[in-house]
């Protein structure tokens, strides 16, 4: 037992009983003396610090009133912070100031001014105050990717690396230079805010390219010499056979940077001319607790999307072409609906974003596992809402409404181009046109556009009849109407940051319902969907450059037909 623990029993402030209990648990539970004694309730931690500090003669911080410099935390690693439970505070000239539960513990002095290279003082706190600020700085330093140096590439894990399949001790893997290249391309597509990574081979060169907000650039060139190991390297990474090179194959990457945050990849490799093109798609848990207002709907669009999916039944769609952000805003819905007292159940392909309290299914087609047997498999499981990846079919489609029809929300997608085409696809695909009219509430047709950073974005001087051509009124021209393009600084990519959505939000009306039931076609729709002043996508999209969260030259890229 150690000098503090002596000294409390001295004292009379515990037992040596209490104290023996507790110096045993600790190194049962790999953890500090003081830290299992508060646990024990032996003593409070405020009752210990100031034993110590008048034992040792230490200064007590109340560590809650102390702002910690984030910057200060990161001097020392993680993994040293937590076995020793100690947190640096600030730096003074030459010196490190850390705070410790237990003054005693020299040792873990010792090996933080190893670690750092500079002298270190010790400050006593409170333990428990001490253990929620060290989660705090964990946390805080986990949101900053960005800052992660090339050292702290050797300390990124992958979850099952070692079961992997394949020959792992092939030369080809067990290569430290394509181990760090491999590591620092993945740490560079999160900081970057990346959505995906192409590894593409060619007959005399190799590059890497990131897609940032929908765009492709390339960020690397390694030797055309390094294609088969880096090609290795990723598929042993993503559990696939490293000797079949003739076949697409799929897997994933969880890639471990703290204990409390990890990434997924869902990995893709396609036999070409030259190698394997590898394409990782980062999968961000996060995106769909973002919250509504992050999607970019306008307000009377978040009103009806909000009472769509209150509904107990009925039909969602999401229609957009691939990548266009369906899932997140799915997902998003889905999330807001997540209560113990509902039964969510998703069928995807392949399952993107990982929920808790929600049943998902991966779907294979191999083992005949398709959306329509995993919607028969749900519907005989008791559920309240139904998230289906896609509706291919008309197997798909017709499970689909009956499961609107009795009395479940039914949330899924389509590849269409605008909302009013989402209606007549499902009447050339089988479905009965009353059976859409009374089973579908909403369609949601999306695009992504890039938005302008708000640090560098300048206006754009454009003549009227330009603007007139490009769809806005006269009235809003000759209101001020100021349209902004992309500039560029250090803070953006090339004038942009991030995206937004362009939302075509359209109700099924029952003057929509009686067009579909006449046997109507899209333009039909469309011209309805105008009359109840629903904007298509253009016109939302032509709100979002007066309002300057995006370019002209954007919109046109993203809705120009």
């Amino acid at each position: 037992m150690g000098g503090l623990g002596r000294r409390l029993v001295q004292d009379g402030l515990i037992s040596d009983s209490d104290a023996q209990k507790a110096h045993t648990d600790s190194v049962k539970n790999k953890i500090p003396f003081v830290t299992q004694l508060v646990k024990n309730r032996a003593l409070s931690a405020r009752k210990v610090a100031m034993a110590a500090a008048n034992e040792f003669g230490f200064p007590v911080l109340d560590i809650d009133a102390f702002d910690v410099d984030i910057n200060v935390t990161k001097l020392v690693k993680e993994k040293l912070v937590r076995e020793h439970h100690t947190l640096p505070l600030f730096k003074r000239g030459s010196r490190l100031f850390v705070a410790v539960s237990d003054p005693t513990n020299l040792q873990a002095l010792e090996n933080i001014r190893f670690a750092v290279g500079i002298a270190v003082e010790a400050i006593l706190v409170e333990d428990d105050k001490l253990t929620k600020t060290i989660e705090k700085a964990m946390e805080a330093n986990d949101t900053t990717l960005a800052e992660l140096s090339d050292s702290d590439l050797d300390d990124v894990e992958f979850a099952d690396e070692a079961d992997q399949g394949g020959d792992v001790s092939d030369s080809d893997v067990d290569d430290t230079p394509v181990v760090r290249f491999v590591n620092k391309v993945l740490l560079d597509a999160i900081n970057k805010g990346a959505s995906d990574i192409h590894f593409e081979p060619y007959e005399k060169s190799y590059r890497v390219r990131f897609r940032q907000d929908g765009v492709l650039s390339e960020i690397a060139a390694p030797p055309i010499a390094m294609a088969p190991r880096l090609s290795a390297r990723l598929k042993v990474m993503s559990r696939l056979d490293i000797s079949e090179r003739r076949v697409p194959q799929d897997g994933r990457i969880k890639m471990n940077l703290s204990k409390s945050r990890a990434i997924d990849f869902r990995v893709n490799t396609c036999p070409t001319l030259f190698g394997e093109k590898i394409v990782l798609r980062i999968l961000d848990p996060n995106s769909a607790k973002l919250g509504v207002d992050a999607l970019g709907f306008e307000p009377e669009q978040k009103q009806l999307f909000l009472e769509a999916i209150e509904k107990p039944y009925g039909m969602i769609l999401v229609t957009g072409p691939t990548g266009s952000g369906k899932t997140v805003t799915l997902y998003t819905g889905v999330n807001l609906l997540n209560t113990p007292d509902r039964n969510i159940s998703t069928a995807e392909d392949p399952v993107e974003i990982n929920l808790p309290g929600i049943n998902q299914v991966n779907v294979n087609t191999k083992v005949g596992l398709d959306f329509a047997s995993a919607l028969r498999a749900f519907l005989r499981q008791d559920p309240d809402i139904i998230l289906v990846g896609e509706i291919r079919d008309l197997e798909t489609a017709e499970i689909g409404i009956k499961a609107a029809q009795t009395g479940h929300l039914v949330l899924s997608t389509l590849h269409t181009n605008d909302a009013p085409q989402t209606l007549t696809r499902m009447v050339n695909m089988g479905v009965p046109p009353y059976n859409i009219a009374s089973t579908v509430h909403l369609i949601i047709a999306q695009r992504l556009a890039r938005r302008l950073c708000t640090h560098c974005k300048q206006p754009l001087d454009i003549p009227k009849e330009a603007l007139l051509k490009e769809g806005f009124t006269e009235t809003e021209i000759n209101a001020g109407l100021k349209v902004h393009g992309p500039a560029g600084c250090d803070q953006c990519n090339e004038g942009y940051k991030g995206r937004v959505g362009i939302y075509q939000v359209m109700p099924v009306s029952e003057e929509m319902g009686r067009i579909i039931m006449e046997g109507g076609n899209s333009l039909q729709l469309a011209a309805q969907a105008g009359k109840e002043g629903i904007p298509d996508l253009r016109k939302s999209g032509l709100k979002k450059v007066k309002d300057g969260v995006t370019s002209l030259d954007e919109l046109n890229r993203v809705t120009k037909e």
